[in-house]
C-alpha cells in the first residue's frame, strides 16, 4: 500500500527511487563503480597509513622494511616525543599558527570588504577596479620586482613579509563578488529602508547569507597560509628561529638537515633514540593534523560555496 501511495505522488518514480526511464545499473557498472571508488579511497589512505606508521616504528623496524613501514612493527613514541620536546619544532609550531590566524584574517577582511565593493553596481570605479583585479591573474609582476618591493619596504627578516605578499587572491575575491551579487536585492533594500548603510548591510545581510562561502574561502587562505614556505625561502633564509613549521619540514625532509639536539651523546640513556626517518615523518604527521581536524567541518560548505559562488552573477 505504502509503494502504490508513492507511486501515485510520483508517477515517475521506480521503487528503487530511480526515474521510470532509467536502467537499472548492471552488474558490471556496480563493480566498476565499487573499484574506481576503491582504488581512489587507497590512493589516499594508504600513503597516509604509510606516513603515520613509520613515525610510530623504532629503529629496527625501518631497518627490517628497507624505508618506510607498511605493517606494523615495533612501534614507540620516540619521534613524537623528541620532537615535542624541541624547542625549534614548539617554535616553529607557534610561528605557523601565529601567521595562519593573523594572515587569514587580515586575507579574509580585505578580501571580503573588496568583494561587497565590487558587487555593488553603484560603487566608484568598481567596473575599472574589477578589470585591473582581473589583468593581475595574467600578467604579474614576477618573482623579483616583489622580492625588490618587499625588501625595500623593510621585509627582509620581517614576519609580515610573510603575511602580505600573498594576503590577496583575486580568485577568492571573485568567488566573493559573485556570491555576493547573488544576495536577494529584498533583503538589501529592506535593511536600507530601515536605515542601514553598507557596513550594516554588509554585517547584518551578506555575511549571515553568505557563511557557506565565507567557511570555504576562509579554508582557503587557512590552508594556503599554512602550508607555505616559498616566502620563508625569499625572506628569511637564515633566520631559523624565525621559521615556520613548514620550512622546517623542508629542511628536514628535503634536505637531510638534523634535528638540533637529536644526537645522543649519551646523556640521555635508558632513552632510544627516534630513527631520522620516522622523525621525519612525525614533523610531517604534525603538519597535517590541523587541516583534518578543520577539514571535516568545512567540507559540507564545498558544494554550497564554491560551487554557487563561482557559478552565480
Amino acid at each position: 500500500m505504502a509503494t502504490t501511495l508513492r507511486l501515485r505522488r510520483n508517477p515517475t518514480a521506480t521503487t528503487s527511487g530511480r526515474a521510470s526511464w532509467e536502467e537499472p545499473p548492471s552488474a558490471v557498472g556496480l563493480v566498476g563503480k565499487g573499484t574506481v571508488i576503491f582504488l581512489m579511497l587507497a590512493a589516499v589512505l594508504v600513503p597516509l597509513w604509510v606516513v603515520v606508521l613509520t613515525s610510530f616504528s623504532t629503529v629496527g623496524a625501518i631497518g627490517r622494511a628497507g624505508g618506510l613501514v607498511i605493517w606494523p612493527d615495533g612501534l614507540t613514541l620516540d619521534a613524537y616525543t623528541q620532537m615535542l620536546t624541541n624547542s625549534q619544532i614548539i617554535k616553529a609550531l607557534v610561528v605557523s599558527l601565529l601567521v595562519t590566524v593573523i594572515g587569514t584574517a587580515v586575507s579574509m577582511v580585505v578580501s571580503v570588504l573588496c568583494a561587497y565593493g565590487l558587487s555593488r553596481s553603484g560603487s566608484l570605479g568598481h567596473r575599472l577596479i574589477l578589470l585591473v583585479l582581473v589583468l593581475t591573474m595574467f600578467l604579474g609582476g614576477g618573482m623579483i620586482p616583489t622580492y625588490l618591493v618587499v625588501t625595500g619596504l623593510g621585509g627582509y627578516g620581517q614576519y609580515w613579509a610573510l603575511i602580505l605578499p600573498s594576503a590577496i587572491s583575486v580568485f577568492n575575491i571573485l568567488v566573493l563578488r559573485n556570491f555576493y551579487s547573488s544576495t536577494s536585492a529584498e533583503l538589501i533594500d529592506a535593511a536600507k529602508i530601515d536605515g542601514a548603510g553598507d557596513w550594516r548591510t554588509l554585517w547584518s545581510v551578506v555575511l549571515p547569507t553568505s557563511k557557506a562561502v565565507t567557511a570555504v574561502i576562509t579554508l582557503f587562505y587557512g590552508v594556503g597560509y599554512w602550508n607555505s614556505f616559498f616566502n620563508v625561502m625569499l625572506y628569511m633564509p637564515t633566520e631559523s628561529e624565525k621559521w615556520p613549521l613548514q620550512y622546517v619540514l623542508l629542511q628536514y625532509v628535503s634536505e637531510g638537515m638534523g634535528m638540533p639536539g637529536s644526537v645522543d651523546n649519551g646523556a640521555s640513556a635508558g632513552h632510544a633514540q627516534a630513527a631520522p626517518l620516522s622523525l621525519q615523518m612525525a614533523v610531517v604527521v604534525l603538519t597535517l593534523v590541523p587541516i583534518l581536524m578543520v577539514y571535516p567541518f568545512m567540507q559540507k560548505h564545498f558544494r554550497t560555496g564554491v560551487l554557487t559562488g563561482a557559478v552565480k552573477g
